[in-house]
């Protein structure tokens, strides 16, 4: 108690210095809270978003006491006491490979049960456009069971087979309340009702009565039951052990301890390695707070300076003016993170009809985890704390005399500081390389909080450096240069802060750039660039019909047959190729629906691309002589090739032709072909193999994206076995291009933000110099210019710093991520690893936002500053 009355002083000398100063106590809470809030309302709209089993109750199982499915052939089940979120296992087989029944979970649970079935399949239905998949599920709405299953919106549910329900996301597709809706090769049914299912959204969804699809439960089945009461946990064994996998409300409600969960199926926890991942995420997140309130703090102790020194010329101890700082900390530190909370509880209350659009699935009730929220405020606090103890340490070692005198100024720096950080950085560039080497990406987790820390400690070394070259510098940024290196305390943090933040933009824009650029190097193509290919899997496929409904769509195209292989579907067959003694020359297969066409008037079918004049006129020569034309990415050379074709049937082969054949060999990769040979018509009658149209090329015209959509509506309306692609090459991931988006964003707001709270604070803090300027004849506009320059040295020297940093962790994180021997297979001339900076991120990092933040001063600072007194 002793020991918590004595910070009671300090604490009321924090107060009045928080009030006394509100424009550094705003800048210092914006730091604190800004971070707490961003996790606060993340946590918030992630513990909403996941909705757990009991909240899920109704959505799931409606008012029934437990939903119970069985699958065919299994005769006794594991499972978690939510078996849908959770997993379930089953073992066994039962006689007949038949499955249980109502009756047989009746008897295992020891009293009836009734149930409402349910029954989801896939269904096509017809729209305004053409043709639908719809999720078709056979239930009984209008019993009590399954309210709350679905939200209805607009009429009322079906009681009848000829009646249906649809969800939102159909009834956009032209089928609306009091329509027929049409399915194909079944029923017309009437849509009496519009509701939503109550998980999930955005698939078309239709609803009817038992047998309103007729749809069939081939390997399982599923009810909703009531069973007069609570099926606890005692009751769910039971019905597993007859093969029943059961999701009980009251279990739900009140699930068993772990020491009755069967072994394997226990709650396994967080994995080392994650808990390493979530160490490390959580000592850089406090890192970059703490770098970035430093610089806060360190100005208000510069502001506390003389009331310090005063108390120590009465007779406080070091540590007593340690504790006025720190008390500092713990006052903006509290009142941060509870700004921090509440606003985060708002923004995320706000931004949950904005999530909501971007996920299919229904956000649960307004969730908030208090603990969690504890946990945050908790971390902003000792954020806050952190960040004040350096500069708590530098005041209560000040020298009284100077500091009473008015001289401002700081001790020589420590030699041991930048030993210390290069021994960290050299030892973070070691263990990278080692992580490289072995391809064990948590080690560069790992070595790049140790070289960022590394870098912090080098940080005053780099300021020094540059207030020397400053020498021919203009005077307003020669003196913002000096003034950073003279007053280390608030520059350092700031400098390190936002090298910090640059740093992790660039290790991971560095490595998601080269996943990415892998991915690109690695793209096969199905066809040639800009070409469509119009396929069937169909016995009867009617091309003439195909190629109308693409011409209503992309009229100009150029649309030409492709010939190939016959494909009854129960008797196929395989023609493969050697040269030179070597089988099976190219070793990655085509993906189009044929790897071996064949030419019927000796010219190279228009599915083939990417030969030069000169082999395009000698594969057609060898075409008209009757020969074929072998692409191979193994090496081989010849002038004649032996063509083994062999046919099959599904209980395996029927006979095998093959002949030696005149023959042009034309080297690729095996990412570059579409084919793998080509056959001339009278080497296909030589092997004695059938040949018609397999598929249509269109090419000639660009095809849009809406176009592909609706000539694939369009053919849905012919059938469900044909398929439209349209070769556009490689396309950059949503998530590649999201991932950057949010770097960049997030590298911005932090390098900003730190920036300009650094730079008002030194503003701030040098308005005795800057009145001392104007006192000797310095112009208005020379604070702007001082202030601007400010910005420039800090934003600048970070993100040079950062960068440099950052190309260590991002570097080695390559290879554990592209280093694959299978692009060797793929091809011998794709490089062992990849390795792409994204240049325009770090540019904007490095050259354009410090010049936007001292634009963004330079523009706000006032010109005019009154005198002031030297000593204030």
């Amino acid at each position: 108690m002793k020991g918590l009355r004595s910070w009671v002083p300090a604490l009321r000398v924090a107060r009045r210095e928080t009030v006394r100063g509100r424009g550094r106590s705003i800048l210092v809470l914006v730091m604190i809270a800004l971070p707490v809030l961003g996790v606060t309302a993340a946590d918030v709209v992630r513990a909403t978003a996941d909705v757990s089993g009991a909240e899920a109750m109704d959505r799931r199982l409606g008012t029934a006491d437990a939903l119970v499915q069985v699958q065919r052939g299994i005769e006794e089940v594991e499972q978690m006491p939510d078996p849908m979120r959770d997993g379930w296992g089953g073992g066994g087989s039962r006689p007949g490979n038949d499955r249980p029944d109502l009756d047989d979970l009746s008897t295992a649970l020891g009293r009836d049960l009734r149930g409402v079935e349910l029954r989801e399949g896939g269904a096509r239905v017809e729209t305004d456009a053409g043709v639908a998949d719809v999720q078709a599920v056979e239930t009984e709405l209008a019993d009590p069971l399954t309210d709350g299953l679905y939200r209805l919106t607009d009429g009322r549910v079906p009681v009848a087979p000829d009646e249906v329900l649809v969800n939102g996301a159909l009834a956009e597709r032209g089928i609306g309340l009091g329509d027929d809706l049409v399915v194909r090769n079944g029923p017309t049914l009437e849509v009496v009702g519009i509701g939503e299912n109550a998980t999930y959204r955005g698939f078309p969804v239709a609803v009817t009565t038992l047998g309103g699809f007729d749809l069939r439960s081939y390997g399982g089945g599923e009810w909703l039951v009531d069973a007069g009461g609570d099926v606890t946990w005692d009751d769910v064994l039971a019905m597993n052990a007859v093969g029943g996998v059961v999701t009980s409300r009251a279990v739900l409600l009140d699930p068993p301890p772990a020491s009755e969960l069967s072994a394997g199926h226990g709650d396994q926890g967080m994995s080392e390695d994650a808990l390493a991942v979530l160490a490390l995420v959580v000592v850089m997140a406090l890192m970059e707070v703490v770098l970035l309130a430093g610089p806060a703090f360190a100005v208000i102790a510069r502001r506390m300076q003389r009331s310090l020194a005063l108390m120590a010329a009465g007779g406080a101890t070091p540590r007593q003016a340690r504790r006025v700082v720190l008390a500092t900390g713990l006052v903006l530190g509290t009142l941060g993170s509870a700004l921090g909370v509440v606003l985060g509880l708002l923004v995320a209350w706000l931004s949950l009809p904005i999530v909501q659009r971007f996920t299919d699935s229904w956000l649960g009730p307004f969730d908030v985890p208090w603990l969690h929220l504890v946990g945050i405020a908790g971390f902003g606090l000792l954020s806050a704390f952190l960040a004040a103890v350096v500069p708590a340490w530098i005041a209560s070692r000040q020298d009284v005399a100077a500091v009473l005198a008015g001289r401002r100024g700081e001790g020589r720096p420590s030699v041991r500081s930048p030993i210390l950080g290069v021994v960290l950085v050299a030892t973070g560039i070691g263990v990278s390389v080692w992580g490289a080497v072995e391809k064990v990406p948590l080690s560069i987790a790992v070595a790049s909080v140790v070289t960022v820390l590394g870098m912090v400690l080098l940080v005053p070394v780099a300021v020094q450096l540059v207030s020397r070259a400053a020498k021919h510098l203009p005077l307003s940024t020669r003196y913002a240069v000096r003034d950073a290196a003279r007053h280390r305390t608030r520059t350092v943090p700031a400098v390190a802060a936002v090298a910090a933040t640059v740093a992790g933009v660039v290790a991971l824009g560095i490595a998601t750039a080269s996943d990415e650029e892998q991915s690109e190097a690695t793209y096969t193509h199905r066809l040639g660039m800009g070409q469509a290919s119009l396929t069937s899997y169909g016995a009867k496929p009617d091309w003439a019909a195909y190629e109308a409904a693409a011409r209503q769509f992309v009229p100009d195209a150029r649309v030409a047959p492709v010939t190939g292989l016959a494909d009854g579907g129960r008797r196929w067959t395989n023609v493969g190729f050697r040269v030179d003694g070597r089988g099976r020359v190219l070793s990655m297969w085509s993906s189009w629906v044929t790897s071996v066409p064949v030419s019927t008037d000796g010219q190279v079918p228009d599915v083939v691309q990417g030969l030069s004049e000169e082999q395009e006129q000698a594969a057609q020569d060898v075409l008209a002589a009757g020969g074929v034309v072998v692409f191979t990415d193994r090496g081989v050379e010849g002038e004649e090739a032996e063509v083994v074709a062999r046919r099959y049937e599904k209980r395996g082969p029927v006979d095998r032709t093959r002949a030696t054949l005149p023959a042009l060999v034309v080297p690729v990769t095996g990412r570059e072909a579409t084919v793998s040979g080509i056959l001339s018509a009278a080497a296909a009658d030589r092997l004695g193999v059938d040949y018609r149209t397999v598929g249509l090329v269109l090419d000639g015209v660009p095809i849009t994206p809406e176009q592909e959509a609706d000539v694939t509506e369009a053919l849905g309306s012919l059938g469900d076995t044909m398929e439209f692609y349209v070769e556009r090459g490689y396309q950059p991931d949503d998530d590649y291009v999201i991932i950057l988006l949010i770097l960049g964003g997030l590298g911005a707001l932090l390098m900003l933000g730190g920036t300009l709270t650094a730079t008002f604070l030194s503003v701030s803090d040098a308005k005795p110099d800057l009145a001392t300027l104007a006192a000797v004849g310095a112009s208005p506009r020379t604070r702007r210019r001082v202030a601007a320059s400010y910005a420039l040295v800090i934003g600048a020297l970070g993100a040079v710093l950062g960068t440099l940093v950052g190309f260590v962790p991002g570097i080695a994180a390559t290879y554990p991520l592209t280093g694959a021997d299978w692009v060797q297979d793929l091809d011998p001339a794709l490089p062992s690893h990849f390795l792409d900076v994204p240049w325009l991120l770090i540019g904007s990092l490095v050259l354009a936002l410090p010049l936007v933040t001292a634009a963004i001063v330079g523009v706000t600072t006032r010109s005019r500053l009154p005198l002031v007194a030297r000593i204030d």
